[in-house]
């Protein structure tokens, strides 16, 4: 089994991480309300996507509330 024949200098090491950093998430306003939203996930503030209603929000903050109260 080879071992190495010379030790990796700090600068050598950091530069092979050099594409390890976290990139920056792709975030776009609503077209509704405006609110920061991911992209290809509907709004968790109107429940729109592509500018249909898709998530029925007040039954599902109704519903977090009544589970909260039965915990």
């Amino acid at each position: 089994m080879g071992l190495p024949s010379k030790k990796r200098t700090p600068r050598s090491r950091d530069e092979r991480r050099s594409h390890h950093a976290l990139k920056e998430t792709a975030s776009k306003k609503c077209e509704k309300c405006a609110a920061p939203v991911l992209a290809h996930r509907a709004c968790a503030k109107c429940g729109t996507y592509k500018g249909r209603q898709i998530i029925d929000v007040e039954k599902r903050l109704k519903r977090s509330v009544k589970s909260k109260k039965t915990a």
